[in-house]
């Protein structure tokens, strides 16, 4: 008897493994997927600017990082008491602009390091409903709560979606030609656009991204399917948080370990078991820290990490 339809998905071509040096960028999703490989202890950065939720911005900013295209003064404003940048995420606000504006170009050395390091980008989109400053006509990444009278709100058409992936792959390729791409669209539903709005938006991700990977990127990218897994497969509101919108710990587990069977080789799977037995031995709280057990359990511990090390010196706990 099923309870289920499960989401079939192919071995990657490029799989990941701890050599792997990878860029996640995109949705909140992106951010779960990214603290999942920071605890297996991947060799991974996670979205240096914040959260950004359309391809047209991450587009943007991949293209700023990769050309080494620093920000300025043009690109920031004051609101709220604090600078912000309509290019970023909110969480990198500051009062005061010099230091905003320093965060902001090391953020970008960074970035552009980081492409030009690595083995895997992975990128999550999470909508195409995108806000366009008025006065600019720019596409923008975060209102950062200005009003909604100073945007237009509408919807990017397949074709906009595709050039701005195929531009944001070039771009990388440009700089990094040997790297390989994992895309995934977000299951968060974006419930505040409408219900109706918010299956119109994945579905022209999706469109997108099929369009692409079955004309031009099939030897260099993949597609891991975690919409549908949440769509179709779990498909039960008890995989959802509270807010009935993002997945829950159990859901995200689950598409962890789909995503670990599928894209991370199976030559390390030992050692992510090992990796998470120290990882929760690290997080146990003793009852007397001081006590003969709790000293030789810290000893026995540390042998464990300098025998992974040994084999794995890139693991840093």
């Amino acid at each position: 008897m099923k309870f289920s339809t499960p989401v079939s998905i192919s071995n990657s071509i490029h799989p990941i493994d701890y050599n792997s040096k990878m860029v996640s960028l995109g949705s909140c999703f992106a951010d779960n997927m990214g603290e999942k490989l920071d605890y297996f202890k991947f060799q991974n950065t996670t979205n240096p600017f914040g959260i950004i939720f359309n391809p047209a911005s991450i587009e943007k900013l991949v293209y700023r990082a990769v050309n080494q295209k620093k920000f300025t003064e043009e690109d920031i404003f004051f609101h709220n008491e604090r600078f912000q940048c309509f290019e970023v995420h909110s969480d990198l606000s500051s009062e005061n602009k010099e230091e905003f504006l320093d965060n902001l170009n090391t953020k970008l050395e960074l970035m552009h390091l980081k492409i030009k390091e690595a083995t895997h980008v992975l990128i999550t989109y999470g909508t195409s409903w995108v806000y366009q400053e008025k006065v600019s006509g720019t596409v923008v990444a975060n209102c950062h709560k200005m009003p909604q009278s100073h945007f237009d709100k509408h919807i990017i058409s397949v074709a906009t979606i595709e050039a701005a992936i195929q531009n944001t792959v070039d771009d990388v390729r440009k700089l990094n030609p040997n790297c390989a791409f994992i895309f995934t669209i977000s299951p968060v539903r974006h419930i505040k656009d409408g219900f109706v709005e918010n299956q119109r938006s994945k579905a022209h991700l999706i469109t997108a991204l099929q369009n692409l990977l079955s004309d031009h990127l099939l030897d260099y990218a993949s597609y891991f399917p975690a919409y549908e897994i949440v769509m179709d497969e779990l498909r039960d509101y008890r995989f959802y948080g509270d807010d009935l919108l993002h997945p829950s710990t159990m859901a995200i587990d689950y598409i962890w370990h789909r995503f670990r069977v599928s894209s991370i080789s199976e030559a390390v799977a030992s050692v992510l078991d090992e990796v998470d037995v120290i990882q929760k031995s690290l997080m146990h709280k003793p009852f007397n820290p001081t006590s003969q057990g709790h000293q030789k359990f810290q000893s026995q511990l540390q042998e464990k990490i300098a025998s992974l090390l040994e084999n794995y010196p890139v693991i840093q706990f």
